[in-house]
């Protein structure tokens, strides 16, 4: 391992939130790049209101918009609510004016479906929650099955806890390995799920078929 260097580089970092938004897509990529060694984040909607998550819990914006500065990495999540607003004018315009300077224009789960909209992913492999992938692709992306796909300075999760991966991902890009394995570890990241059926291709059809009953059941349609 390389001698860590004091002087790193400073990175801004937006992660828009929004109403009905998955929180784990961007608290997974929150909390790798809160641990990162010079960045400053900001937390971007229309307004500073509190905001609630399709899982009820609430988060505060704390930069609209209007006030945000230009970012290094945009990056925003999916989640049931993104139907609402999905082809809201203000936030795909925000996005596509932060996203043709940024640095790295990412996403994690659905919220790689308001980046096509925004005209992002034009000739960009994209991945996106397992059971969105045939949305994303009527938007003409070439969808990527991996759960995280990186096609030039664009960086794509997988559905909801790809977000971490993806945050990893994202660390190594701006900082190098070392400090994104020293991410990993500190933040005890070694999963063992209970079950190998965390992706379509693990899980088998009869599994997907029940899980797509689930959804419809207890979630109502895909966004």
């Amino acid at each position: 391992m390389t001698e860590l260097k004091p002087n790193w580089p400073r990175y801004v970092i937006g992660i828009v939130i929004y109403p009905g938004m998955t929180t784990l897509d961007v608290i997974g990529p929150q909390t790798v790049f809160a641990g990162l060694p010079n960045v400053e984040i900001h937390r971007v909607w229309k307004t500073l209101a509190p905001i609630t998550g399709d899982d009820g819990m609430v988060i505060e914006p704390d930069t609209t918009f209007t006030d945000c500065p230009p970012v290094d990495v945009i990056c925003i999540g999916g989640g049931r609510g993104q139907s609402a607003i999905i082809d809201d004018a203000e936030l795909l315009d925000f996005l596509k004016s932060q996203g043709e300077q940024a640095k790295f224009v990412t996403s994690v789960c659905g919220g790689s479906e308001f980046l096509a909209k925004a005209g992002l992913l034009e000739g960009y492999r994209a991945a996106t929650h397992w059971a969105a992938r045939p949305k994303l692709a009527e938007l003409g992306v070439e969808v990527g099955t991996e759960r995280v796909v990186v096609d030039r300075n664009r960086m794509t999760g997988g559905g909801v806890t790809a977000g971490i991966d993806f945050g990893l991902t994202v660390a190594k890009a701006l900082y190098g390995e070392d400090v994104a394995k020293i991410s990993q570890l500190l933040m005890e990241y070694d999963p063992v799920p209970p079950y190998d059926v965390g992706s379509p291709e693990k899980a088998g059809p009869e599994l997907i078929e029940k899980a797509m009953q689930y959804m419809l059941q207890t979630m109502g349609p895909m966004p």
